[in-house]
């Protein structure tokens, strides 16, 4: 275990620094009930798809949404009777709520002055953030001379500048270009190293979350799912989401030594010898594909399919395959035309079992 990771299974409870909250919020037949921790220095994504609850849960942490149960503690204060201005809370909004009437200085000077600085205090630290994240150019722009990825950093100035114990992310950088969003993730990597209090981000997006969060909660239905690193999140999904998202297929069954006989389906031949309910998991780029049943082969697992669907995967075409095991697969684009794939062909499908991943369930 690291240093990180100790310090976030150790410091909300042992110390009362840091978020200790269970945030339960009921809204018609909706209910979130999400435990959530974390120590200070430590970034928590927040996953799941949409309707999961992850914006409800973001905006009760920012008091935006009563709880209806729960309790809600910050560096070991109740929070859930403080009135959202008053808690030591900072928010950057997906569309940024940049003050479009304000220049960029005066946007990040908004907040201290409503903690009671004077206008000098104020406008010399938002000059300081402003220059922080490299944007002292812009100090007299109004929002609408600005660039996404110069909103973008304005509106974390703004967020940064009132020194909130705990700082919320909801989709920061859903609203940026591809190259943008490169380039300003990378930035806010490097603001949410030197943060010494506690971040929550909100994403859909995993690439985000896997290069920003030490740890993620994953939602959904109202509940956390699983939590973890990302790597142990990457390597070992329990729903159909969480592989979804990180690309795997994943599939449950029981194990008798090497053969997993899946739920509702064959068996699949993995290297580890386990015992019980297990998951299996493995890359679409681990299935080969052939239009007749190959003879000779060292794959232990051969499935008949069928080509339900072909889509465009970066710089392969990924096949969603139904029939035996129901699965997807990553080709290139000549291995696809050379096996002249379309919906409704059938192919076979081999999987060594090298590469497939057995953990218990």
């Amino acid at each position: 275990m690291t240093d990180t990771e100790k310090t976030a299974v150790d410091a909300p409870a042992g110390t009362g620094e840091g978020l200790d909250a269970r945030l339960v919020v009921e809204r018609g037949t909706f209910r979130l009930d999400v435990p959530l921790s974390a120590a200070p220095g430590e970034v928590v994504a927040l996953l799941g798809p949409n309707g999961a609850g992850k914006t409800t849960a973001l905006r009760a942490l920012a008091g935006l949404v009563p709880l209806s149960g729960g309790h809600l503690r910050l560096d070991g204060a109740e929070l859930e009777r403080t009135r959202p201005e008053s808690r030591p809370v900072g928010v950057v909004f997906q569309d940024y709520l940049l003050f479009p009437h304000l220049s960029a200085l005066d946007n990040v000077a908004f907040g201290p002055r409503c903690h009671g600085a004077t206008k000098a205090e104020a406008r010399a630290g938002a000059a300081e953030w402003l220059e922080r994240m490299g944007l002292s150019a812009h100090a007299g722009s109004k929002p609408r001379k600005l660039s996404g990825g110069q909103a973008q950093r304005v509106a974390l100035a703004r967020a940064l500048a009132t020194h909130p114990r705990l700082l919320l992310l909801d989709e920061p950088l859903a609203a940026l270009d591809a190259r943008t969003r490169l380039d300003v993730r990378a930035q806010l990597r490097h603001h949410l190293a030197d943060f010494e209090a506690v971040a929550v981000l909100v994403t859909h997006d995993p690439l985000d979350a896997m290069v920003l969060a030490d740890r993620l909660v994953v939602i959904e239905d109202g509940r956390v799912v699983q939590e973890g690193t990302p790597s142990d999140i990457a390597r070992h999904p329990r729903t159909d989401y969480i592989a979804h998202l990180v690309g795997l297929n994943l599939y449950r069954g029981e194990a008798q030594r090497h053969t997993v006989r899946v739920d509702g389906g064959p068996a699949i031949t993995t290297t580890e010898d386990l015992t019980g309910p297990v998951f299996v998991a493995f890359p679409p780029g681990a299935v080969t594909l052939h239009r007749d049943r190959p003879t000779g082969s060292s794959a232990r697992n051969l499935w008949r399919c069928e080509v339900v669907g072909l889509e465009t995967h970066g710089d392969q075409i990924r096949a969603d395959l139904t029939g035996e095991l129901p699965l997807a697969a990553d080709l290139t684009t000549i291995a696809a035309a050379e096996l002249d794939l379309r919906p409704g062909a059938t192919v076979w499908a081999t999987v060594k079992a090298t590469q497939t991943h057995a953990y218990p369930a």
